[in-house]
């Protein structure tokens, strides 16, 4: 994989710029930058190279058809903004774009084409398509991690008609990864939430032989509390995972892995509730487990301390109600103090992760946060990545 970075002829090149700039809206307004933010320096080092850069990306789930409010139209804003530069938003039919000799017309030096999810063909990862989206451009450059999981047209299949490289912000997110699963400072700890165990539980698997510890909080440690045999009342859980649980917890004595859990979690009645401290064997069937509790809390600190690398994807509870983000907070902020001291490496990913520690400013006080969900954790799994291996295929 060759990074854009160290590509010296980019002067006057027409560069096809793959990104991930999906980020939430509401009525037209961009709630969370951060998406944004860490695709600047990309952004940055194309302009001074005095390259022409023409963006590809996405909003939303619109399902190869044209829907207003997934316009790209906000974000085109936000990037004039914040590169103190004109950006074109291109709405005219990318099919009939017949070559890249049509952005001559235009004064600008940036450009954005319209939702690539308004056309079928992405997501169908269309030939045809990639090679059309292909002739708008000279080099392709795919700084979109966050979708690498997508066998997409704009990201499996343009490296097969064009020179491509990997941007600055992939190169961050495929190094920082490496780092935690192959050049391992011991200890090493992972902590993991979510809502559904089935879903990273091929991710636990290949962290367990790796990591020294495996903790478990959010919905899925539901799972872990009641396959010990205590009620979780109402709270979140997965059916039928018994055999998973067992799965994990046998592989983790086989490569002597400590899985950690829950001893004590808050709960409430209702997501909107005052919070209550219980012990997990005092869980009433009318209440559901949305926190961790003190003692976890400590427990969870001191794991924290006798660590070398860290890995967080998932905050420890329903951080959205306040009540309950205190476990979440704590974590974050022990992590950051160690990382402060550099006892730490430490990185975090996943949409909610990166939620709290934005709610917290507290993004840039961790060695490297991956805006990343899917990809980010299929990584960790060890499957090959599509956007990856076609970088490693392309074109040259």
């Amino acid at each position: 994989m060759r990074s854009i970075i160290n590509e010296k002829n980019l002067k006057n090149k027409k560069i096809l710029l793959r990104l991930d700039l999906n980020v939430p809206l509401e009525r037209d307004k961009i709630t969370d930058t951060t998406r944004i933010d860490k695709i600047l320096p990309t952004l940055n080092f194309l302009i001074k190279e005095n390259a022409k850069i023409i963006i590809l990306s996405h909003v939303g789930r619109p399902k190869g058809k044209i829907v207003k409010e997934l316009s790209l139209k906000p974000i085109c804003e936000e990037l004039q903004n914040k590169l103190r530069k004109k950006v074109k938003l291109i709405s005219e039919n990318i099919k009939e774009i017949k070559n890249k000799n049509f952005l001559s017309g235009y004064d600008e030096d940036i450009f954005i084409l319209e939702n690539i999810r308004f056309y079928s063909e992405e997501e169908k990862n269309d030939n045809k398509f990639a090679e059309l989206l292909s002739n708008l451009g000279d080099i392709y450059v795919n700084d979109a991690f966050s979708c690498s999981h997508r066998a997409h047209a704009s990201i499996n299949e343009i490296p097969k008609f064009l020179p491509s490289f990997s941007g600055l912000q992939l190169d961050l997110e495929v190094n920082a990864l490496n780092k935690m699963t192959s050049e391992i400072t011991k200890p090493i700890t992972c902590i993991i939430g979510g809502s559904k165990i089935s879903t990273k539980i091929n991710v636990i698997k290949n962290l367990i032989p790796k990591f020294d510890n495996i903790i478990i909080v959010g919905g899925m440690a539901n799972n872990f509390i009641e396959y010990f045999g205590n009620s979780v009342g109402k709270s979140i859980i997965e059916k039928n995972s018994y055999k998973i649980v067992e799965e994990i917890i046998s592989h983790s004595k086989k490569e002597k892995c400590k899985i950690i859990y829950p001893e004590d979690v808050m709960v409430s009645k209702d997501l909107n509730g005052s919070p209550q401290k219980k012990k997990l064997n005092e869980i009433l069937s009318d209440e559901m487990i949305l926190d961790i509790g003190p003692k976890t809390i400590e427990k969870i600190a001191k794991v924290i301390d006798n660590s070398k690398t860290i890995l967080w994807n998932g905050p420890a509870g329903y951080f959205e109600n306040p009540n309950f983000a205190l476990g979440s907070i704590k974590i974050a902020k022990k992590i950051i103090e160690n990382k402060k001291a550099n006892k730490i490496f430490s990185v975090a990913g996943g949409g909610d992760t990166v939620s709290l520690l934005n709610n917290l400013k507290a993004v840039n006080d961790f060695n490297f946060v991956s805006t990343a969900g899917g990809a980010f954790l299929e990584y960790l799994e060890g499957k090959n990545l599509p956007g990856i291996t076609a970088l490693n295929k392309c074109l040259n």
